[in-house]
């Protein structure tokens, strides 16, 4: 089974190999950027839009993000 700390490692992850700080993640996304950092810590997880444009900023596959990708089942 695929849990959340999984996910929350691969966007955790993902923001860093960016090189995108929080606040600018959080503009281009049209959030604050305290819910980039719940994201962060694992508070919270994105709503479903928020992780399709999160995929399309990044530049990720979501099957990846989610852990859905080959080798990570």
């Amino acid at each position: 089974m695929i849990g959340l700390e999984q996910i929350r490692c691969k966007i955790v992850e993902a923001i860093k190999l960016s090189g995108m700080t929080q606040t600018a993640l959080a503009k281009r996304l049209g959030v604050n950027q305290a819910t980039i950092a719940h994201y962060v810590r694992g508070d919270k997880l994105p709503a479903l839009d928020t992780l399709a444009n999160l995929c399309l900023i990044l530049d990720l596959d979501a099957n990846d993000i989610l852990c859905l990708a080959n080798g990570d089942k």
